[in-house]
């Protein structure tokens, strides 16, 4: 599931992270001109003009008939945020508060339908 920016550069699809006029692109194995920040992580950093694109990725689903967006994965089970903004809803579902109108929790991966990714 993903849920932040991604970047074209050379033909490759990378993991990124934007900060004014560069951009930081993270790939999961040693490549020419990228360091070793943790095992397993290398980054490189590179000004947003060189990018062939970037993209914010979303991925949405359905959960008990209402909208989500889906934030990770872990052992057969998503944690999804509700979109619907009626509070109700969302403590009917038993969603936690995460903050001021936005409800999280974990659902069944087995039970979501309709996943989407979409660019924005």
């Amino acid at each position: 599931m993903r849920d932040g920016y991604v970047a074209r550069w050379q033909g490759s699809e990378y993991e990124a992270s934007p900060e004014g006029d560069t951009v930081r692109l993270y790939h999961h194995e040693p490549a020419d001109g990228f360091e070793e920040v943790r095992p397993g992580r290398f980054v490189r950093v590179l000004p947003v003009a060189e990018l062939d694109d970037l993209a914010y990725i979303r991925t949405t689903c359905s959960w008990q008939g209402q909208p989500f967006i889906v934030l990770a994965r872990h052992d057969g089970w998503l944690r999804v945020e509700y979109t619907g903004g009626r509070w109700p809803v969302a403590e009917q579902l038993g969603l936690e508060a995460f903050d001021f109108g936005v409800y999280q929790g974990w659902a069944p991966a087995n039970e979501v339908s309709d996943i989407r990714e979409h660019r924005v």
